[in-house]
């Protein structure tokens, strides 16, 4: 599992001209589902991006949490983190989850992150989604939890 992590002022993401998820102040959380993905990593990457201190205390140093700010998430499913761009000039996606098992995940992670987490939006899954977001910082964080072969 891939995620992109970017401290914001605000995101929001729509589909069909239609806002499905809006935050201030927290994260926006970029997930990718590899094909040998299970829910441990789905629950320790949730639980990471949870308590990660990346936001500042009151003498300016990244001390803080999202938890510790009670701040907001907003997650977005993207199959194409896990692109391979090794080989050619078109990226390979056969290491990405198939859709049915990425969805499955998808909705653990974020299920686990509401349990930390008292304000969770999303895209829609498999969607093609317009993301919108204020970088704050800025603040951009890639964590990787692997599990098997990859």
């Amino acid at each position: 599992m891939k995620i992109v992590l970017q401290r914001v002022n605000k995101a929001a993401v729509t589909v069909d001209d239609t806002t499905t998820g809006s935050i201030g102040r927290g994260v926006l959380l970029l997930v990718g589902i590899h094909a040998n993905d299970t829910e441990a990593e789905a629950a320790f990457l949730a639980d990471k991006c949870a308590d990660l201190r990346i936001f500042p205390d009151e003498n300016g140093k990244m001390n803080c949490s999202l938890v510790d700010i009670a701040g907001a998430a907003l997650v977005v499913s993207q199959f194409t983190l896990l692109g391979d761009c090794g080989k050619g000039r078109r990226p390979s996606f056969i290491a990405a989850a198939p859709p049915e098992k990425g969805d499955a995940l998808y909705r653990h992670f974020v299920e686990r992150l509401k349990m930390r987490v008292a304000n969770v939006q999303t895209g829609v899954f498999g969607a093609m989604m317009q993301v919108e977001l204020i970088n704050d910082g800025p603040v951009t964080m890639i964590l990787e939890r692997k599990h098997g072969p990859q």
